[in-house]
């Protein structure tokens, strides 16, 4: 655990900023923002590229709350259907039972415009804090987060510069570690199967830490597969199959999530593939599913529980750090061999 220097304290713009920078009265701003009025087409361009270049979000409760927040922490994850994420959510909600706080959920689908308009509308409600997924944005979410002034958590993930405080995991880390594990099981001849990653940071950087320790020992993938779509037992299924039939020397398959590595693990089964002596198999994430497969599918546990428990307690103010705000706090995942790792 890291404690940067506490942050400057942030102060939430105002429609006089937005005045100042479009060069419009705030009578103006507002009528624009508000949508009401009649206001030029050219000046209300110019109003509203002001606000989210500066990252401005009107506030909707505006003289309706002495405190004007309400206690409501917005929660921005990507997917409700991945099965990372309700253990996270199931963390971030326990931790807030008793504090008076109530965390409300956006989902993002994993696209970068459509957590900037979620995060938009979250925060024009002025909630008391932000935990949201990744350390990624586009630049006007960026802007938006760092003038919320109110506490903002970046969960899943450390490798990178959060806007505020962190509580993750190094994916980089965590993919040297499953290389370094392969390689050292003897493993030579390796595959990675995974999710088109123009917006799946994390597995990104998994696999830029995987090919790091694999150069290391003088090797390289000698193939890959990616699609773009939910992670699916059959997708699984599918690259496993086009992998081994394009490059039948392979001898491990690295999967960037559980649910595709079960996939692989069934079609080898299937094949009368003996794994792990003629190849071994490990995929991310650690879920439930895996207890209820033939085999064991090797994994990293990423620790979502604690995540989400973690984050909800620099939102509450109840860490032990005593610190709202300005923390990086990295959690270790275990590496579990399961029975598809030789040895």
């Amino acid at each position: 655990m890291s404690k940067p220097p506490s942050p400057e304290p942030r102060r939430t713009l105002t429609l006089r900023d937005v005045s100042e920078a479009s060069g419009v009265s705030e009578m103006t701003v507002s009528r624009v923002l508000r949508n009401r009025g009649d206001v030029s087409e050219t000046t209300r361009e110019r109003v509203l590229e002001a606000a989210r270049r500066l990252g401005y979000v009107p506030n909707k409760i505006a003289g309706a709350l002495a405190s004007q927040r309400v206690n409501l922490v917005a929660v921005i994850i990507p997917s409700l259907s991945n099965m990372v994420f309700p253990e996270v959510m199931t963390g971030i909600s326990d931790t807030l039972e008793d504090t008076g706080l109530q965390p409300v959920v956006g989902v993002t689908n994993y696209s970068p415009d459509r957590e900037e308009s979620v995060l938009y509308e979250m925060l024009s409600w002025r909630p008391s804090g932000v935990i949201i997924a990744g350390l990624e944005h586009t630049e006007a979410a960026q802007a938006m987060l760092a003038q919320a002034g109110i506490p903002i958590v970046e969960i899943m993930d450390i490798d990178g510069n959060p806007v505020d405080s962190a509580v993750g995991i190094s994916h980089r880390r965590a993919g040297r570690q499953m290389a370094e594990a392969i390689i050292a099981a003897g493993y030579r001849n390796i595959a990675f199967l995974g999710t088109m990653m123009p917006y799946d940071h994390r597995a990104r950087k998994r696999l830029e830490g995987f090919e790091e320790a694999l150069a290391k020992a003088g090797l390289v993938l000698v193939d890959r597969e990616f699609y773009s779509g939910g992670s699916a037992l059959l997708k699984g299924r599918e690259m496993t199959e086009a992998v081994l039939t394009r490059s039948p020397q392979v001898d491990f398959l690295y999967y960037s999530n559980d649910m595709i590595g079960a996939g692989g693990l069934l079609y080898c089964l299937h094949k009368g593939i003996d794994v792990p002596g003629q190849i071994g198999l490990a995929g991310f994430n650690g879920v439930e599913l895996l207890d209820g497969l033939p085999r064991k599918l090797a994994t990293m546990d990423a620790c979502r529980l604690e995540i989400g428990r973690v984050a909800a307690e620099i939102i509450a103010g109840k860490h032990p750090s005593g610190q709202i705000g300005g923390e990086v706090i990295e959690l270790f995942p275990t590496l579990q061999k399961g029975d598809t790792i030789r040895g």
